[in-house]
């Protein structure tokens, strides 16, 4: 991108140098040449890839492609046999400096893989990767798989506790609705309890009420002794009840005394006739 933006109207190459010359200068690649040009083939800033460029650009090189400047750092790049390869190009005054960008870098990429071998040497045995195919020992691929296995545990322990946490939760919110609802339950059934059978509940009215009943057919009310007798006439007071029916006649003293007796009972019959 800087390199593409350094002048309007630019026409940006990228050389590409082969397996062999990388291999021979700096080091084994972890992609190979061709999957480096299609990577570059594919930038959007990159115009052109030239493929198997020299190690060190030559006059000539420059003059074929015509090559106005050459982009790079400006960090002297020593290599086969040279301080820096790019001091004629400097001198020529076709060199223009790039920044570098932190953390992106052959030498970055390759510290992070080597940093995380283990991980990923696990993650592609897991995969189905044999150890041939990693270059990994016999006594580490079965420290790998080992390593392998107790990741699995964990992860199960690992959810079997946070499931356990969602029921413990669950759990509880159903409790408390349980006891909050049982209090609710329990406040009415006091409240009906209270008002049935209370200081003046409903049962209590209803027993004195049964009570009293109870009591006015056990003891009932007596008739007035100033009612009227049946077949009297109400103008006439009653008589009083003939003194025949509560003693026994004695045989009389005298004849006076018999007539008298005798005269008393006509005189009541008559009335009652």
């Amino acid at each position: 991108m800087q390199a593409k933006t350094l002048f309007p109207n630019s026409y940006l190459l990228v050389g590409v140098c082969s397996d062999d010359l990388t291999h021979e200068f700096k080091g084994f690649t972890v992609m190979n040449e061709a999957e480096r040009y299609e990577a570059l083939r594919h930038c959007r800033y990159v115009d052109e890839v030239i493929r198997d460029a020299p190690w060190t650009l030559t006059p000539e090189f420059l003059e074929k492609h015509k090559i106005d400047f050459v982009a790079h750092d400006d960090i002297p790049y020593s290599s086969a046999g040279s301080d820096d390869v790019y001091k004629h190009i400097k001198e020529a005054g076709m060199f223009v400096p790039t920044q570098r960008t932190e953390g992106i870098s052959t030498s970055d990429i390759i510290t992070r893989i080597v940093r995380d071998y283990d991980v990923y040497a696990r993650r592609n045995l897991q995969r189905g990767y044999t150890a041939k195919e990693l270059n990994v020992s016999f006594i580490n691929e079965k420290k790998y798989r080992f390593q392998n296995q107790v990741d699995k545990m964990k992860e199960k322990v690992k959810n079997v506790e946070e499931k356990s946490k969602e029921f413990v939760n669950r759990v509880e919110e159903r409790s408390h609705d349980l006891i909050q609802k049982w209090e609710e339950k329990s406040r009415e059934f006091i409240g009906n309890f209270l008002e049935l059978f209370g200081p003046d509940g409903a049962w209590k009215q209803m027993f004195q009420e049964r009570s009293g009943r109870m009591l006015q057919a056990l003891s009932p009310r007596q008739s007035p002794t100033s009612s009227p007798t049946r077949g009297r006439s109400p103008s006439r007071s009653p008589s009083p009840p003939s003194p025949w029916l509560f003693r026994k006649a004695s045989p009389p003293s005298s004849p006076k005394a018999a007539s008298a007796s005798i005269s008393s009972m006509s005189e009541g019959d008559e009335d009652e006739k």
